[in-house]
């Protein structure tokens, strides 16, 4: 195996009969020059990447990105796949390292961006998060910058949409972002604010993700008799309308469309949480 292209110390491009490979390693590269035989007992990970294209996009990043942040970008994928068990997607090696590397540069100056959506993120997205936080602990170590839980939060949810059948990141916010807006909207129609550190706040965030899973399901929804839809209906008659609030904020919002049995599961938990408030 010999070297085709080097990235940067620890990166190079190797071609064998398979195509181009990214070779990754720590000190791979150093003192090297193309053709030179590749020193088999530094190579740490190989990358082959189907696509062309985000292979072209690997090579630039590892070509122009500090190498001190590609290394840790790496160290946090390997740590997400050891805790998770899961296959992780490819496109991670450049999404999350492209992200870490623009994210640590804005804190360097200064600038913090602020996620709007970390509550919902640390309830539906736990393991993500917990693997954020472990990030956030690795980068203090080793580049001794301090990012806060906001950017935990998108170390999370790259960490996520990464997962094989997970899904896009596009997706993924437009989720997350529906699940806040109807948070706002019962918040709205009750006159409250949730405690986010409660049992009934993670209660609610966890079904609304399922609510939201079950209903863009193509597999034969499992729907409420209809008689209990029609005395939910009539009993939380006030949480039902929020309720159908929520459903016509999706639908207008996202065109996305909740069955009736989940607006009337949806009215069971506004129902709960208003008799604790009232209690």
């Amino acid at each position: 195996m010999k070297i085709n292209k080097i990235l940067n110390n620890n990166a190079i491009v190797v071609k064998d009969w398979e195509g181009e490979k990214i070779v990754f390693g720590s000190g791979i590269a150093f003192q090297k020059r193309k053709n030179d035989p590749v020193d088999q007992t530094r190579i740490e990970k190989i990358f082959v990447m189907k696509d062309q294209a985000k292979h072209q996009q690997f090579e630039e990043i590892l070509s122009t990105l500090p190498e001190e942040h590609i290394q840790v970008s790496e160290d946090i994928i390997s740590y997400a796949e050891s805790q998770l068990g899961v296959v992780i997607n490819e496109h991670i090696h450049i999404a999350l390292t492209d992200h870490l590397s623009f994210a640590l540069d804005r804190l360097a100056k200064g600038m913090v961006i602020k996620n709007t959506l970390l509550n919902e993120i640390k309830v539906l997205y736990a393991k993500e998060f917990q693997i954020g936080l472990y990030a956030k602990e690795l980068i203090r170590e080793k580049l001794r910058i301090d990012i806060p839980e906001d950017e935990v939060g998108y170390i999370a949810l790259h960490i996520y949409t990464a997962k094989i059948n997970a899904g896009e990141m596009t997706k993924t916010l437009d989720i997350t972002s529906m699940i806040r807006g109807i948070v706002d909207i019962i918040e709205g129609g009750l006159a409250v604010k949730l405690a986010e550190d409660t049992v009934s706040y993670e209660r609610l965030i966890t079904h609304l993700r399922f609510a939201v899973q079950r209903s863009e399901s193509e597999e034969p929804f499992h729907e409420l008799d209809p008689e209990m839809t029609r005395i939910i209906k009539e009993k939380y008659l006030e949480s039902y309308a929020i309720a159908q609030k929520a459903g016509h904020f999706v639908l207008q919002e996202y065109d996305f469309e909740l069955h009736d049995s989940e607006l009337a599961y949806i009215s069971l938990q506004i129902q709960r949480i208003t008799s604790r408030v009232t209690a």
